[in-house]
């Protein structure tokens, strides 16, 4: 056989060299499976009877697309509710939603998730079992919903259905004990942040990741109560101790477990400090650590704190502070302490809430007073926030959600 010519030879490698990495290139494409829209939901303030006597300028829930290179926000849809959803959680598979509806007859509201395009569908609503549920969780079994109805002071189980609907309270708690004082221990010079020491309020319920333990903040007891929870019965009793104590009058509010499961992080409301606690898991035994102020050096007034979370990369705690209108972070130690690593103004008055985005890239802010919630780029490195620049028009926003 004539062999062919150098040069043809080599423009015929070549060629076939070019065909099996367009192949190989192709095939790659192809097995890459197309990238989803990051999906972010708002609750919002939507009733006359708003927060604290204010009106609600919300319309319901809102769906807004994430740009994850700019973390612009594009309003998709917006669901309405007029019953102040001020709460929002996602059960484990993304595919419920469920409502706190922050009323004087506090129900909690279940939706069904079209994963493909984010839409909503109201499945049913039932009692919270207290007056204005201010918080609620799924929990890790996929089997309840927990929620904590400020003013009605109590807590509640509801189970989740074959659907997703929830069904009536297996279990209701009314927090007991002497309230504390008006005035925080550790509030910072002239501070009037008088807000929940006139009875029980019950702030917040989250079980530990592993679900054999359930945990509520009370405001008002200044504790935070430990229920051993029956995830077959939905039932809660009593732990021992059954709480753990914080200073008189600081109002436990809110507060997040490190992913490692060992350490907890507690936000007080009225004296503006966070407080950091190992935990037993197998006994359900909170032991404190150390306390610092969300605030900086030498701050003197009245400032109400609201949300506390870890960042994705468990590196840094952020909270933050309303009125005095910022989020401040905390580097996280070996051992789990903290340490005051800077704050950020929020552009917007009295933040009600914030979240960090799928990709840790961004956190907003949610804004009440100023009807907006605004971007920040995060810096993955020292945790410090840089404004993008970026409002998203939402009346009274009180929370906003990611979908994973």
């Amino acid at each position: 056989m004539e062999a062919a010519p150098a040069g043809d030879y080599e423009e015929q490698m070549i060629s076939r060299r070019g065909l099996i990495a367009g192949a190989l290139s192709s095939a790659t494409v192809l097995a890459l499976p197309p990238r989803q829209p990051i999906l972010a939901y708002v609750g919002s303030y939507s009733s006359p009877q708003g927060p604290e006597g204010s009106h609600g300028n919300g319309q319901g829930i809102y769906l807004f697309q994430m740009n994850p290179e700019t973390g612009t926000l594009t309003q998709r849809e917006v669901f309405p509710n007029g019953a102040n959803p001020s709460w929002l959680a996602f059960d484990a598979t993304g595919t419920h939603l469920y409502a706190a509806n922050e009323t004087a007859d506090g129900s909690v509201s279940a939706y069904s998730v079209d994963r493909a395009n984010g839409q909503l569908a109201l499945l049913n609503a039932v009692g919270s079992e207290g007056a204005g549920p201010a918080h609620l969780s799924v929990h890790p079994s996929g089997k309840w919903v927990l929620v904590a109805n400020y003013a009605g002071g109590t807590v509640a189980v509801l189970p989740i259905l074959s659907r997703g609907e929830l069904g009536p309270a297996t279990d209701v708690k009314h927090d007991q004990g002497p309230v504390g004082p008006a005035h925080a221990a550790s509030a910072p010079p002239g501070s009037f942040a008088i807000s929940g020491h006139d009875s029980v309020h019950a702030h917040m319920i989250q079980a530990h990741p592993a679900g054999r333990f359930v945990l509520a903040a009370d405001l008002a007891l200044d504790r935070i109560l430990i229920w051993k929870f029956d995830a077959a019965l939905g039932k809660l009793s009593a732990n021992d101790p059954p709480w753990v104590a914080l200073p008189p009058g600081d109002g436990p509010r809110h507060f997040t477990f490190h992913p490692n499961g060992r350490w907890l992080y507690s936000l007080q409301e009225e004296a503006s400090t966070l407080a950091a606690f190992d935990y037993d898991a197998a006994r359900g035994r909170l032991t404190p650590m150390l306390t610092v102020s969300t605030l900086p050096k030498g701050f003197a007034g009245t400032s109400f704190t609201s949300e506390v979370r870890v960042s994705p990369d468990a590196r840094f705690v952020y909270a933050a502070n309303r009125l005095h209108d910022t989020i401040a972070w905390f580097s996280i130690g070996d051992a789990g302490g903290l340490t005051f690593a800077g704050e950020e103004w929020t552009r917007g008055d009295y933040p009600r809430s914030f979240t960090i985005d799928p990709t840790g890239g961004f956190l907003y802010t949610c804004n009440q007073r100023g009807d907006a919630i605004a971007c920040f780029r995060v810096n993955r490195k020292t945790g410090a926030l840089t404004f993008t620049g970026q409002y998203t028009p939402v009346g009274t926003p009180a929370i906003i959600v990611f979908l994973a």
